[in-house]
Parts: structure tokens; sequence; C-alpha cells
């Protein structure tokens, strides 16, 4: 589960970098709705590791 929370965090750093840097303004709009779909889907897995007490780490 943390492995997936950390997969979501990196894309949204991605699409930060494309969204909020604006190297391509035709995609910047796609980005930032892209960057806080895998901003909140980070948080809910974080959020579903530690209600489900899992013991694993980036397994």
């Amino acid at each position: 589960m943390l492995g997936a929370a950390l997969t979501f965090f990196v894309l949204a750093v991605l699409a930060a970098l494309i969204g909020f840097e604006v190297i391509a303004t035709g995609f910047a709009a796609v980005a930032k709705i892209a960057f806080f779909l895998f901003l909140a889907l980070a948080v809910l897995s974080l959020i579903g590791n530690f209600i489900s007490g899992a013991d694993r780490a980036l397994s």
C-alpha cells in the first residue's frame, strides 16, 4: 500500500513540474488536474495503509 502511495506521489510531482512550471502551456491545465488527482490518491493510499494497520514497508 505504501508503494502505491509513493507511486501516486511521484506522479503528482511530475504533473506539478509540467503544470505549475508551464513547460508546455497546452498541457498545463491537464497537468494541474492530474497533480491534484494523484496527490489525493497518494493521501488516500496513506490513510488506507494506516487504517489497515499494515506493517509492510514499500511492498
